[in-house]
């Protein structure tokens, strides 16, 4: 069961990627809008902004990449919902495969796509100023990091993706994901912040990721703050494949 299991799931991964290598421009339009904002503050903003580390882009590269999954998921919820619609799912029903690995073929290739929407907006960093001399295993962390939270987001997309009763709605649940890093320490230090709002800034899920990879880029001392952003990863990511599953067999009970 378990082989068939990992077999129906890379049979079917192939073909979503598929899907995502013939309109590469769903990658690149992912990446550009965190390219744009990377620019704007740095280029317009940052002269402005005292964060304490001499060079801005290095302070806001963590955030920029959270804002890029949180804009490449949305992709996913669309993705999945299109699937939905063509009864693509029905078909899989008839076949003898496991069902969940319909839904991990999306989430596996959401994870690929948004690696290389990451790898974009890391090389323009590099060509605007970004440097870290974090070695190989700081920057294996931050990508497990990313990973999980990619993986996190992705199984909400899912959920939305099961869900909604529009392609717009689908992908506009991402809105608040993506707003979310502006009310943290991605772009500016919160005790810069009016109380109420640091408080809340303080005590989401971006502020500890954004400030953990921060750390490692920067080869300071990683601090209770790298099991505060797990935490929330894990937590999130259980909920939500809880959420998605659920979904799930309500939307094939229902068919």
């Amino acid at each position: 069961m378990t082989l068939r299991f990992f077999g129906d799931t890379a049979l079917l991964t192939g073909r979503t990627m598929r899907h995502v290598t013939r309109s590469l421009d769903t990658i690149l339009t992912v990446a550009i809008m965190p390219i744009v904002l990377m620019l704007l503050f740095v280029y317009v903003f940052g002269g402005a902004i005292r964060t304490g580390s001499p060079h801005y882009v290095n302070y806001l590269l963590p955030g920029i990449l959270l804002i890029t999954i949180g804009m490449g998921i949305s992709y996913t919820a669309f993705r999945l919902f299109t699937d939905m619609q063509n009864g693509i799912f029905e078909r899989f029903q008839s076949m003898p495969i496991a069902r969940s690995s319909v839904l991990w073929a999306h989430v596996l290739t959401s994870v690929v796509a948004n690696l290389i929407s990451l790898a974009l907006v890391v090389l323009v960093a590099l060509l605007m100023g970004f440097r870290s001399g974090a070695g190989a295993p700081a920057w294996l962390a931050v990508t497990g990091i990313l990973v999980v939270f990619t993986l996190a987001l992705t199984w909400l997309a899912v959920v939305a993706g099961l869900t909604a009763k529009t392609p717009d709605g689908a992908g506009a649940f991402s809105y608040p994901l993506v707003f979310l890093p502006f009310i943290s320490s991605a772009f500016v230090p919160t005790d810069t912040m009016p109380a109420p709002v640091r408080a809340f800034a303080d005590n989401q899920p971006v502020t500890s990721i954004v400030d953990t990879i921060r750390d490692l880029f920067a080869q300071q001392p990683v601090h209770a703050g790298v099991w505060t952003a797990l935490a929330w990863c894990l937590g999130i990511l259980i909920v939500a494949y809880a959420l998605a599953m659920a979904a799930y067999r309500r939307r094939i009970a229902s068919s």
